[in-house]
């Protein structure tokens, strides 16, 4: 499937969940939060550190969502993300956004294996989805 194709098919849902949710305003995990948030859709943080991001309870891995998401954003260091892919292929996961710099090498290929689109090494969910600071 082409990059497009892909976002489309990744954007095309309602319910997403945010590895690597951040309680800092000033990190990523927080932004794609907060970018989800200001698209309208419903998101649920994956942090195992944090009670709960912007408002929402968090829980601390994939198991923990409870209820069936579109797609899984992921903003995690490299060694991270190899983990959650996992998880995420046990737990159900099928759309996976891999934001960048938090990629690891042989990445689409896992996911490929796994039966995971995965939308990687391309343009932000931020600038897709026109995230504004200032909201």
């Amino acid at each position: 499937m082409e990059e497009r194709a892909l976002i489309e098919d990744f954007l095309n849902g309602e319910a997403y969940a945010v590895a690597g949710a951040s309680t800092d305003r000033s990190k990523y995990g927080n932004k794609v939060l907060r970018c989800y948030q200001q698209a309208g859709r419903d998101v649920i943080p994956v942090n195992p550190r944090a009670e709960e991001v912007e408002g929402i309870a968090c829980v601390p891995d994939l198991s923990g969502l409870g209820a069936e998401v579109h797609g899984l954003s992921i903003i995690t260091p490299p060694g991270v993300t190899a983990a959650l892919i996992e998880e995420a292929a046990k737990e159900g996961i099928t759309r996976v956004w891999v934001q960048p710099g938090a990629e690891f090498p042989g990445l689409e290929g896992r996911c490929e294996e796994l039966g995971i689109t995965c939308v990687s090494r391309g343009p932000c969910l931020l600038v897709v989805l026109g995230f504004s600071e200032s909201l």
